[in-house]
């Protein structure tokens, strides 16, 4: 067996209390199907005592042995969308924020007005635009149409009309 790099004693807390849930819930599961932990030890393809350790939340036992629990449980839930790329919120604001950055650099420069006027002039991004998953999604949608009516000339085509009106009209709901 490979030599573990961090002992289970080093893990942030949070994820031990993950771990700590996680097998909270596959004793749940298991009881409420009405087996034992050999039963279950059985179909996982691993011994008792190993599914002992994965019941008491033992970080040390193989992800593997913890996935097919998982799977045994709900084999239609997918695993792998917890962690998806459109589910992976910082890398969405990362994105989002480089987005950004780009359209302000790359805007047409103007001529300055005073900083009172400036103030006065500039729209303050609203709450939603500003906070949570809705508010990154509402910007990149502003971005792709700006990036859209640019291409076209500023000349709005049908989808990017609807789009502007639909985005004006309704606020992105909190997740």
């Amino acid at each position: 067996m490979p030599r573990q790099n961090t002992s289970p004693a080093d893990y942030p807390q949070a994820v031990l209390q993950q771990i700590e849930q996680l097998a909270q819930n596959i004793v749940i599961a298991r009881k409420r199907r009405g087996e034992s932990q050999a039963q279950w030890a059985k179909k996982l393809g691993i011994s008792q005592p190993t599914m002992a350790r994965i019941e008491r939340g033992d970080p040390s036992v193989a992800m593997a042995s913890y996935v097919m629990c998982m799977w045994l449980i709900n084999q239609a839930g997918g695993l792998a969308d917890l962690i998806a790329p459109q589910n992976d919120h910082a890398a969405l604001e990362k994105e989002v924020a480089k987005i950004d950055s780009k359209r302000k650099s790359s805007a047409p420069k103007k001529n300055k007005p005073s900083t009172a006027a400036t103030k006065a002039a500039s729209p303050q991004p609203s709450t939603s635009e500003t906070k949570g998953l809705a508010g990154l999604v509402e910007r990149m949608a502003k971005y792709a149409l700006e990036q859209e009516m640019q291409a076209q000339g500023d000349k709005k085509t049908a989808a990017a009309a609807g789009l502007a009106a639909l985005m004006n009209k309704s606020t992105p709901q909190k997740l």
